[in-house]
């Protein structure tokens, strides 16, 4: 694949501390120096700064894009653009076309990007906008995890790189504060007994200033007071959910869930269908669904809706 010699070739310049040589790029990777020659001009074209010299090649500088060179591994499943209407359309299109598991679509910005409910998600300019298409081996009645196993996975990611504390708000958005920092979009594809595929799409607030525009929301760099390596978080975000797939149909996914929660033993209202449901939210069922105690006493098993806290 055309974007692993790049890999390659970035990660050299990055650890080299000088200038590294056409010459042993050329050995190192067994292409030629023509071919490494166009490797360093697509990179320049993408704003990298790479300065040369009779001694060879050095980095100076790489821009803040999600390129595929940027994600060691995951180079070859990488779709990246500049700009595009919605990653879950081309996720779609690319699924329905037989795409493998774990092909990937980032987005640097989105002119009609998609929350649930095909409300407009807007992508401001230093966010993550990416989708994964996933065919996991499981029957429809566990899909509703998917949504818990991202969850999972971006609150573990953001508290390791940065300390800070995310909580989940049942069920597709990730809280830090109060305020949403993170949503998740999950489309199935299914038959009665097997998933053909899940689409899944991540919007993470990382290094724009959201607050400007949107009351009940925060970046990362807001909350930090710096800008911070989307590069990073997106490459520990893609890993971890490649790992957490194996939790699926696993009790401990639902239990890392409940001790990150921020909605569960909270008085709540969920819109769904047109119903509105009131009570106390005291767990999640095996499937992901969450069960609400209403002021009478009854149980109700929700497995999708608005969800409002109400104290």
């Amino acid at each position: 694949m055309v974007n692993q010699p790049r890999t390659a070739i970035l990660k050299a310049l990055k650890e080299s501390t000088g200038y590294i040589s056409g010459e042993a790029l050329s050995h190192q990777l067994g292409i030629s120096r023509v071919a490494i020659w166009k490797h360093i001009d697509y990179l320049r074209q993408n704003g990298y700064s790479i300065e040369s010299s009779p001694a060879g090649y050095r980095l100076k500088s790489s821009p803040d894009l999600l390129l595929p060179c940027e994600f060691p591994g995951m180079e070859h499943r990488i779709h990246h653009f500049k700009e595009i209407p919605s990653t879950m359309g081309i996720a779609r299109d690319l699924a329905r076309n037989g795409a493998a598991e774990g092909t990937i679509i980032i987005a640097e910005s989105q002119s009609h990007g998609r929350g649930r409910l095909d409300r407009e998600w807007r992508s401001y300019e230093g966010g993550i906008y990416l989708s994964i298409i996933l065919r996991p081996q499981i029957t429809p009645a566990y899909a509703p995890r998917i949504n818990l196993m991202a969850a999972v996975t971006i609150a573990r990611a953001i508290k390791d790189l940065f300390n800070l504390k995310a909580e989940l708000k049942w069920p597709n958005d990730i809280l830090i504060g109060g305020k949403k920092v993170c949503g998740i979009l999950a489309e199935i594809n299914a038959e009665m007994d097997r998933v053909n595929y899940i689409n899944l799409g991540i919007g993470l607030n990382a290094n724009s200033i959201i607050s400007r525009h949107e009351e009940n929301a925060i970046s990362l760099r807001e909350l930090l007071g710096m800008e911070i390596s989307r590069k990073e978080l997106c490459y520990s975000v893609l890993r971890g959910i490649a790992e957490m797939q194996t939790l699926l149909t696993e009790a401990e996914l639902l239990e890392e869930w409940r001790e990150l929660s921020s909605t569960l033993n909270r008085e709540v209202r969920i819109t769904a269908s047109g119903e509105s449901i009131v009570g106390r939210a005291i767990d999640i069922d095996d499937h992901g669904a969450l069960i609400i105690r209403k002021e009478d006493g009854t149980m109700r098993h929700v497995f999708a809706g608005d969800c409002i806290h109400l104290r």
